[in-house]
């Protein structure tokens, strides 16, 4: 017996819950034929066989919520053990008890004293102290049933219901950020009178952000807080924050400065188009190097945006309004963009940041064209 696990699905992908099997115990399976669709915090991701075979087993049912490297299902076949995302193998790293169907002797004997490293992370995440728990597995063994049913029983107390999908991940990279990231925030006012239209301005802002970034390019950073190492990137690769019904979508806009306004804008508009179908790929919501969250096209003048590891920096655009200044002595009304800016203190000074801010509202100053 072979088991097929929940492959790593891409950066910061660790859990996805399940959609809809296509699959079940007796079928013939091909190469690349559909076994599942998953729900990440990025997007619904169908994934394949990885060879022919005959399907065993399933490991979850819809809803139920997987992590990188547990069992999706067991099933035999004549490839490669290889080929196998993930095969459990005696003497291997300690699985869940729960998971274990058909594993040989050798992998019992190895289990960890009280739970395994993906059990203990999903306790974390759910806020589960294990020490309270009793395990249902095999010696003790606190499994991932375990915690969750700690985590439905306070559930039932407090009469909540269980977040799911991108509501999930955001309330995880929010408490990752609170207890990782040393944030602070400066803001400031880019005057747009000398735009022909200052109405629409995520694409001069994505523009903005690149010049400011060749004038400090630390803010364009990815930063490790266990190792106190920084890297810094050479393209600008722009997370821009989109909000929708499911929750809070964060699609990449790539090498912002290297493309054109009419590029750009085109770019914006199709990642646009396939969060609100839930269409867009899960590599389009990775990697972004520094991210805009353009609240004030919904309300708001000033906010204090949240910046999620490994970013030092989120820049968060206000709604333009149109406000009295004062030029050549004389008191005129322009169009005002309000920018609050936070950045991680471990990695950014507070120089560096007014660097960047300043430099970003200069590029917002200039005249269309």
């Amino acid at each position: 017996m072979k088991y097929f696990k929940l492959p790593d699905l891409g950066e910061g992908l660790q859990e996805a819950e399940i959609v809809e099997w296509h699959v079940k115990a007796g079928d013939e399976v091909k190469a690349d034929q559909l076994l599942v669709s998953v729900e990440t915090a990025k997007a619904i991701v169908d994934i394949p066989a990885p060879y022919d075979g005959v399907v065993l087993k399933t490991f979850g049912a819809e809803g139920d919520i997987l992590h990188v490297g547990e069992p999706l299902l067991a099933y035999e076949g004549e490839a490669d053990a290889g080929t196998v995302v993930g095969r459990l193998e005696g003497g291997g790293e300690a699985q869940d008890d729960s998971f274990c169907v058909g594993a040989a002797p050798s992998t019992r004997e190895h289990l960890a004293p009280r739970a395994t490293p993906a059990v203990r992370q999903l306790a974390r995440q759910l806020g589960v102290d294990l020490s309270g728990l009793s395990g249902s597995g095999t010696d003790g063994l606190i499994t991932r049933a375990d915690v969750e049913a700690a985590t439905q029983s306070a559930r039932d107390k407090f009469g909540g219901e269980k977040l799911r999908g991108v509501r999930r991940s955001m309330a995880i990279n929010m408490a990752r950020s609170h207890a990782e990231v040393v944030p602070v925030m400066i803001v400031g006012d880019a005057d747009l009178h000398r735009w022909v239209q200052a109405r629409d301005p995520l694409i001069r802002i994505a523009q903005a952000i690149a010049a400011a970034c060749a004038v400090e390019p630390i803010l364009n950073s990815w930063f490790d807080g266990k190792s106190l190492s920084i890297k810094q990137h050479e393209q600008l690769d722009l997370g821009i924050a989109v909000d929708s019904a499911e929750g809070l979508f964060v699609p990449v806009l790539r090498n912002v400065g290297a493309r054109s306004a009419e590029d750009l804008k085109e770019g914006a508009a199709r990642l646009r188009a396939d969060v609100k179908a839930r269409s867009i790929p899960p590599q389009e919501m990775m990697g972004a190097t520094i991210t805009l969250s353009n609240f004030g096209t919904l309300f708001g003048r000033y906010a204090n945006p949240i910046i999620v590891p490994p970013q030092v920096a989120i820049l968060g655009a206000g709604g333009i309004r149109d406000e009295p200044v004062a030029v050549a002595g004389q008191v005129v009304v322009h169009p005002i963009l309000p920018l609050s800016l936070t950045f991680d203190h471990r990695a950014v000074t507070g120089g560096e940041a007014a660097r960047f801010l300043k430099a970003l509202v200069q590029a917002l100053e200039q005249p269309d064209g």
